[in-house]
């Protein structure tokens, strides 16, 4: 499968909102592209180079498929959008097209069965929920329901402070099982290192 890329400074999960402001040609004519079939783009974190400007010198090997849920212009001028991240895939091959546009050759990952939300998950659900009260996070307006374990952790994972490394590993991470007990332990160490 084909894929138009947009490498960001931000890794995007299934199920969470992203706000983009959209103001480059090859990217304005791929969002237009984008809506007119009805078909999304793909979200890769950059690992290396710059987010403006010409292609970057590297990405993630994982990233999502975002579908534009709304748009809007900006007082700026701009084109605002909001996407939702649906799919996780992994990147096979990268082409950079005429205009800059970065095409990715991309493999879909299979999650695996989503899980009922456990005791041992309380802690980890309260934290979303105090995250979800920050103006930043409500302006988003994320789902403030969590149906299982893979909402849980996709969420988490994207809306904490944690490293963009650390990030594209929860993503290509295929259990909720083993994603939240990563964070868990990111958790830790951002406590350690603040109690060290």
């Amino acid at each position: 499968m084909t894929l138009p890329l947009f490498p960001l400074n931000t890794v995007l999960f299934p199920g969470c909102l992203l706000d983009l402001q959209i103001f480059e040609a090859r990217y304005l004519d791929m969002i237009g592209r984008c809506m007119k079939q009805g078909e999304g783009f793909g979200v890769v974190c950059i690992a290396e180079g710059e987010q403006v400007g010409q292609a970057p010198a590297g990405i993630a090997a994982f990233g999502c498929e975002a579908l534009i849920r709304d748009f809007a212009q900006q007082d700026n001028g701009l084109l605002g959008i909001r996407v939702e991240g649906v799919r996780r895939f992994r990147v096979a091959g990268t082409e950079v097209l005429k205009d800059q546009l970065l095409m990715g050759e991309v493999d879909w990952l299979a999650d695996l069965p989503d899980t009922p939300l456990v005791e041992a998950d309380d802690d980890l659900l309260a934290l979303l929920v105090a995250l979800g009260e920050h103006p930043m996070v409500e302006a988003l307006g994320m789902p403030r329901e969590v149906n299982g374990r893979q909402s849980l952790a996709n969420q988490l994972a994207y809306l904490l402070p944690f490293m963009q490394e650390d990030k594209v590993d929860l993503l290509a991470m295929d259990s909720p099982q083993r994603r939240l007990e990563t964070i868990q332990s990111l958790l830790e160490r951002i406590q350690g290192e603040l109690f060290a």
